[in-house]
């Protein structure tokens, strides 16, 4: 049995953290989490670990990344993209997604699981859309993260954009996934979801098989929603309805669909949202990169959807997300009361659990939960409090400050470094196949 003591304890995130706090683990578990003698009292012969000068908190859940996204840093281009179509069509699927193989793949996830884990992340959700590297591909990076110790959920984004047989074989290679980590057991680092990618590449039968499928298999549906403009105004034109609406009309639309970006949204497709008890995924960073807007994620959390905070493989250190959430909103809304670093804070660990299904197990440290944490360094240049504890860590912390990382009641992460990772072997492979990605196009 171990007891984790620290200056400071957020168990509930968003509420008053706990100071002189302590949390006690028991193999994978959480035990007793409260005032360090209150919990050391209760157990005297444990083992204790020493966070003087940092705060203990729960690891954080990114729930949207691509993890082979970043084979794409730096990448020459003759000419930048000047919108979102000529994004996707003239660079992102061509030079990338077009291009990609196991092997680059692979780098990648060693790559990006060990940046994830050194900067606080415990749990994530990636999405690989790779059309010519189906085949076995999921399998493959379940094992590359398994080595890591990270907790992941993975899925290949199906879409018909090559053709229908590539489409079947995408959804296919989902199920496989699926049936993969439910075999392993509830307790397994490393499960699987549904995914298509938008309802400008899926048409409406796809989605509905996809849908089928990840309800068969009782696991959420994901997909793309509005990014930018084009497909709410595709949709329209295509259908006479915007996205959450078709969504709707086909029957998706509802707690089992996890719908990520929705930035540009109509009043009513907010509703709907709201109504059907859909899933947000929010990504601040990358809808600036793209040039999709600021998803209007204020007006979802005032309509109490479940939401929670991603990087889409843009900037992996949540430190950065949490940053851009607390900022770009303010800016829009001309209210610096919306988004408080408290409830952004949330959102990046619980809110991201709640939203990927799994808030009942992990995103807080409380009894019975998932051993899932992360120590941060508290020696800020001015007194923390209770008072300001979240924004000490939202506005003055990145991932550099994260010094011990537990998995599942193992240790990751110890004194800044991933446990039996070799950082300097992993970075040479991932800058060979990133190499090898350039000159593929």
């Amino acid at each position: 049995m171990t007891i984790i003591r620290a200056d400071w304890v957020i168990a509930e995130p968003g509420e008053t953290p706990i100071e002189r706090g302590a949390v006690r683990i028991e193999g994978a578990t959480i035990s007793a989490v409260g005032r360090f003698e209150d919990v050391r009292a209760d157990a005297p012969h444990d083992e204790i670990v020493d966070g003087s000068g940092c705060v203990l908190a729960p690891g954080f859940v990114n729930t949207h990344v691509h993890m082979y996204g970043v084979l794409a840093h730096g990448i020459p281009l003759a000419q930048a993209p000047d919108g979102f179509w000529s994004f996707l069509e003239d660079f992102w699927w061509p030079k990338v997604e077009d291009a990609l193989d196991q092997q680059m793949i692979l780098a990648a996830t060693r790559w990006v699981g060990a940046e994830l884990l050194r900067t606080g992340t415990t749990c994530f959700y990636d999405i690989l859309e790779a059309p010519n590297a189906l085949g076995g591909i999921l399998l493959a990076q379940r094992d590359a993260v398994e080595q890591l110790g990270l907790r992941g959920l993975l899925s290949f984004e199906a879409t018909e954009r090559i053709d229908t047989q590539n489409g079947e074989r995408g959804l296919q290679e989902n199920v496989e996934m699926i049936r993969a980590g439910a075999s392993a057991g509830a307790d397994a680092l490393v499960h699987g979801l549904m995914c298509i990618h938008t309802t400008f590449t899926c048409p409406p039968a796809f989605i509905q098989r996809a849908a089928a499928l990840a309800a068969e298999h009782g696991v959420l549906l994901h997909a793309h929603v509005n990014e930018g403009r084009h497909e709410g105004l595709l949709c329209a034109e295509r259908y006479g309805v915007r996205t959450l609406e078709h969504y709707d009309q086909l029957g998706v639309a509802g707690p089992g669909l996890l719908a990520s970006q929705c930035v540009q949204m109509s009043e009513r497709e907010l509703d709907l949202i709201a109504e059907r008890g859909v899933r947000v995924s929010h990504m601040p960073l990358s809808n600036c990169e793209v040039g999709g807007g600021i998803a209007p994620v204020p007006e979802l959390l005032e309509r109490s959807v479940t939401l929670g905070l991603g990087s889409d493989g843009y900037l992996n250190d949540m430190f950065a997300v949490m940053r851009g959430a607390f900022l770009l909103h303010k800016a829009r809304l001309c209210n610096p009361q919306v988004m408080p670093a408290h409830e952004v804070f949330r959102l990046a660990t619980h809110g991201g659990a709640e939203a990927l299904g799994i808030g009942d197990r992990i995103g807080r440290l409380a009894p019975g939960f998932r051993a899932d944490l992360q120590l941060i360094d508290a020696r800020f240049p001015t007194p923390a409090s209770a008072h300001n504890v979240y924004d000490q860590l939202v506005l003055w912390r990145s991932g550099a400050n994260v010094r011990d990382v537990m998995v599942n009641g193992a240790w990751r992460v110890r004194n800044h470094s991933v446990v039996g990772f070799d950082a300097e072997r992993a970075r040479a492979h991932v800058g060979e196949q990133a190499r090898r990605l350039w000159n593929a196009t």
